[in-house]
């Protein structure tokens, strides 16, 4: 297993932004790996960041590779190299608060990390949008609650498959019948141009894009973040749910993102992408747009696991951890090491 290790912090939107260079170096320290890696951030050129991004990943073998950020921004070169490796047999399962699916025309802030899930599709900044794009069909947003009116466009336009989620049992039913209310064909493999289009006009008249919304949410660290406290058995072992009950419903999305070009659900290869404000806020606070009503981390854990343990890992990122407050870091350090163990199947 290795660790790779990107401190980027300009691509973010939020004001306390620079916090993300402590947040990569923490996260990666939480990796239980036996490879680590650091790949050293031009601040102002995320260009060139990417460029060395790419460098490292080209040069990885086998075994679990996961990316600690860091903003959104560093997962563009680590998803674009599964998806040159898996190519349509590629999945990525998008763990946020926040679609990250404006374009530089729709988003209010200008902030790349509100970019790379659409960069990812073809549709980005110059220079930061891969050879290979990532088809709407192979995406799945999950626990994601805070779209602005571009993004909401694209999602319908395209067939990006959208998974809200309050609760676990909630996200479980959602994901049970996904697909179900979409039909059974095949989506298209690009978004209605006029669509797009008219999805960035839109955007640009919004009062504020998802992680400008974030910002403004007053959801601070010091308001927010009570509650849950996890130790290492709590999350590997004594969790609510058991892998079996969430293991039937939880991976259904994913199946269904696969069924609609063909091929055997066994063959797919998942890229697992964890923002963590796709935490609920008062749980975990410390991270630059928090947005109400996210996920538990032990219901984190048990749906990564219920992937994981039916579907080849194509790799891992966990990124935009902004430290603040030190009971957030005791609770982080158990989920970190839970979640690349089952990613690992350690």
């Amino acid at each position: 297993m290795t660790v790779v290790e990107v401190p980027q912090w300009r691509g973010s939107g939020s004001g306390t932004a620079e916090r993300l260079r402590e947040g990569a170096r923490l996260v990666a320290g939480m990796v239980p790996a036996g490879r680590r890696l650091r790949v050293d951030v031009e601040d102002d050129d995320l260009i060139v960041t990417a460029s060395r991004v790419r460098a490292v990943m080209s040069q990885l073998g086998d075994g679990l590779v996961v990316t600690a950020g860091g903003d959104c921004g560093v997962e563009l070169e680590p998803v674009a190299a599964a998806r040159r490796k898996y190519g349509d047999r590629l999945v990525v399962l998008w763990f946020d608060a926040h679609g990250d699916l404006n374009t530089p025309a729709s988003s209010p802030s200008g902030a790349f990390h509100g970019m790379v899930l659409r960069a990812l599709t073809g549709e980005g900044p110059e220079g930061l949008v891969p050879e290979e794009a990532v088809r709407p069909w192979q995406i799945v947003l999950a626990g994601v609650r805070d779209l602005d009116q571009a993004e909401v466009a694209f999602v319908e336009a395209s067939g990006v498959c959208h998974l809200g989620v309050t609760d676990s049992v909630a996200l479980v039913d959602a994901v049970a019948s996904a697909g179900l209310d979409r039909g059974q064909g095949a989506v298209s493999e690009k978004p209605d141009r006029e669509s797009s289009l008219e999805a960035e006009e839109s955007g640009r008249g919004s009062s504020l894009g998802a992680h400008e919304s974030g910002r403004e949410s007053g959801l601070g660290a010091q308001e927010s973040g009570r509650g849950l406290r996890l130790g290492t058995e709590e999350v590997g072992r004594e969790s609510g749910l058991g892998t079996q009950e969430v293991d039937r419903g939880s991976a259904v999305g994913v199946e269904e993102s696969c069924r609609r070009q063909g091929g055997g659900v066994e063959e797919k290869a998942v890229y697992i992408h964890i923002d963590l404000d796709v935490l609920d806020p008062e749980v975990f606070a410390s991270v630059g747009t928090p947005a109400p009503g996210g996920l538990r981390p032990d219901q984190l854990l048990e749906l990564v696991g219920a992937l994981a343990e039916r579907f080849e890992v194509a790799g891992l990122g966990i990124v935009e951890y902004e430290p603040t407050r030190q009971e957030d870091q005791e609770l982080l350090a158990p989920l970190v090491d839970g979640l690349v163990r089952v990613c690992a199947r350690m």
